[in-house]
This record gives C-alpha cells, sequence and structure tokens, in this order.
C-alpha cells in the first residue's frame, strides 16, 4: 500500500456536509491524502464560526500545512478563517481562482460554497488547488506583507 500524503483538516457546516464528505472521500481514496475531519458530522444546524476556527487554527499554528473549509456560500468560513495569522484561506468557487489563489497567494486553505458549486466541479478545484505551486518571487515579497500588518 502507498504512504499517505501529508494530512489535511477539513471543516463544514451543516449546508455544506454532503459536499465535505465527497471532498473527504476524495482526497483519501483517489488522492492518497490523511484527512482529519473536525466536523460537522450530521445536519444539524451548528455555527459555521465553530468550525472555521477549528480549521484555521490549525493551520496558523502548522498543526497542518493545508486546510479545506465549506459552507453555504464560503463566505462566512473565509471571513473567519482568515482573521488568523498565517492563514490565506481563499474561496474559490472556480477553477482559475483555485489556480491563481496557489500561484500568487499561496493559499493554505481552500474554501468553497456547498450551496455553490457541485460536486464535480468541486473536485476538479481540489485537485486544481492542491497540484497548483505557489510561484514565489515577487509574490512573496507581497505575501511577507501580510505578516507585518498591525492595524
Amino acid at each position: 500500500m502507498n504512504e499517505l500524503k501529508p494530512g489535511i483538516i477539513i471543516g463544514c457546516d451543516h449546508a455544506a456536509l454532503t459536499l465535505k464528505e465527497i471532498v473527504k472521500t476524495h482526497l483519501i481514496r483517489q488522492a492518497g491524502y490523511e484527512v482529519e475531519d473536525v466536523g460537522v458530522h450530521d445536519e444539524s444546524s451548528v455555527n459555521y464560526p465553530d468550525y472555521g476556527i477549528k480549521v484555521a487554527a490549525s493551520v496558523s499554528e502548522h498543526r497542518f500545512d493545508r486546510g479545506i473549509l465549506l459552507c453555504g456560500t464560503g463566505l462566512g468560513m473565509s471571513m473567519v478563517a482568515n482573521r488568523f495569522a498565517h492563514v490565506r484561506a481563499a474561496l474559490c468557487n472556480d477553477l482559475f481562482s483555485a489556480a491563481m489563489s496557489r500561484r500568487h497567494n499561496d493559499a493554505n486553505i481552500l474554501v468553497m460554497g456547498g450551496r455553490v458549486i457541485g460536486d464535480v466541479l468541486a473536485i476538479e478545484i481540489v485537485n486544481t488547488w492542491l497540484n497548483t505551486a505557489f510561484e514565489g518571487g515577487r509574490h512573496q515579497t507581497r505575501l511577507d506583507q501580510f505578516d507585518n500588518i498591525n492595524p
């Protein structure tokens, strides 16, 4: 059996449970990643920040290099995640955004809207995001500015 790739942490709210399960299965079975699923595990209504915080804190604290968050639109989860130091969460509901979030922004959390995109597109976005490298160079200079923001 092949060794699994480094872990990805994933979380969602009740609006994106079905898509999270599809993405998680893909990550494990087709892409070969270890996945830590912080929930939700049923469709009971929850406060999405609770799950966004779990994923973003784990990436911020370097326990995971990458994370995936899903909610109804992706908007709330991206807002929560980007409150954390060293997190660059990108809301990507198309392939171009997924590629550019990695090439130019070195996004370490992918956010998608479970009520916005279908499962086939979501898997293509995940694959694009996972397989697109950060270009560095002038883009790194810009990212360095992120860490120096002190409002």
